[in-house]
């Protein structure tokens, strides 16, 4: 995260901070644009809102407007859409380490419709990407399906529970599950538009997914009804483009692992440990699909990148490598972000699993 390596590591840059402690590079990117044809263009607004953006697609039907808010202790920023039915906003807040949503965008059922009449749908920057892949030296490209923009998550429930708020989204399942399913149809017809015109991106990996999902979240009832048959249709698209997937659910994975290779899905991550609030059980995943999707994840950053000593963290990544490493299909990585940590634990943690090989 930016706030670790400005803190830690005097303002590292991302490819420094690879090169420097022997890491494999994950470069992200998430360089979409305007069509023209459809009358979109680019707005820009003033630079230091929360949330990190100055640009979005706008249209006639689709104009941003971003005002910051006084008086706050965080940085918070008041979005408004306006379309000529009506004015969508959204409140983001932000400090060093993060951004957060403090008032949801959707507020009202039929606010939806605003969505699916007036929101333009990003393309994928195909020629800026692929320069990117010709500068790249080593390591992956990593893009994903595109979010609600101004703040929004990749995977078609994760980015409704961005837009209206997990309690609500999770209770609507009960009492309008009508209005659920075309919720997510409205997100589900967006992300196809985008994904099909990332053919040709040399991306190696693009995300899908959510935290929202996960089964510390909801249920494999609820995922089964109303997460899986939309971001099924999202990953088969991504394929025919030629774009492998990752599904990412920091969380608890143990009770939907089958339903998530089930959906065709490349990679999973993060494997989130109970003793960061997730279930996942390595050995026990590995088992039951390792032979199915690449696991990426499973470490605990929280307890051995801070507060132990670098024997310890050594022991931990041997740990996971003897857990899912065999046969491959692993890749080891903390089971989600990191804001604070020791140098030297990071460091003890590239040394050892460079020394994790497979025998011959």
């Amino acid at each position: 995260m930016p706030y670790f390596l400005d803190k830690y590591l005097n303002e590292m840059s991302e490819a420094e901070f690879f090169d420097s402690f022997g890491l494999d590079p994950t470069t992200w990117v998430w360089d979409l644009k305007p069509d023209p044809s459809r009358g979109e263009c680019w707005l820009t607004v003033e630079d230091g809102l929360a949330g990190g953006g100055n640009r979005w697609i706008s249209s006639d039907d689709w104009r941003i407007e971003a005002h910051a808010l006084l008086g706050t202790s965080n940085k918070t920023t008041r979005y408004d859409i306006l379309t000529p039915g009506g004015t969508l906003s959204t409140v983001l807040e932000e400090r060093s380490e993060t951004v957060w949503v403090v008032e949801r965008l959707i507020k009202e059922k039929r606010q939806i419709d605003l969505i699916a009449k007036y929101a333009p749908v990003p393309s994928c920057d195909v020629e800026l990407i692929n320069e990117k892949a010709d500068a790249l030296e080593r390591g992956i490209l990593r893009g994903a399906v595109p979010g609600f923009e101004i703040y929004g998550q990749p995977g078609c429930w994760q980015d409704a529970a961005v837009l209206f708020g997990i309690i609500e989204l999770i209770t609507e399942t009960y009492e309008d599950p009508a209005w659920v399913h075309e919720l997510l149809d409205t997100l589900r017809r967006r992300k196809l538009g985008s994904i099909a015109t990332m053919e040709g991106a040399r991306l190696d990996l693009i995300e899908l997914g959510g935290g929202d999902a996960s089964s510390t979240v909801i249920s494999p009832k609820i995922f089964a009804e109303f997460v899986a048959p939309y971001d099924t249709e999202l990953i088969s698209a991504a394929h025919r483009v030629g774009q492998s997937v990752v599904y990412h659910t920091c969380g608890g994975m143990m009770p939907l692992l089958e339903q998530i290779a089930d959906m065709g899905t490349d990679a999973m991550e993060t494997f989130t440990p109970p003793t960061l609030g997730g279930d996942a059980d390595l050995k026990e995943a590995k088992r039951r699909i390792g032979d199915r999707v690449c696991m990426i994840g499973g470490f605990d950053q929280c307890s051995f990148f801070q507060g132990c000593q670098p024997e310890d963290t050594r022991r931990a990544v041997r740990q996971c490598f003897s857990d899912a490493g065999g046969d491959g299909g692993y890749v080891l990585a903390p089971s989600d972000h990191f804001f604070d940590a020791d140098v030297e634990l990071i460091r003890a943690f590239a040394e050892e699993a460079r020394s994790c090989v497979y025998e011959e």
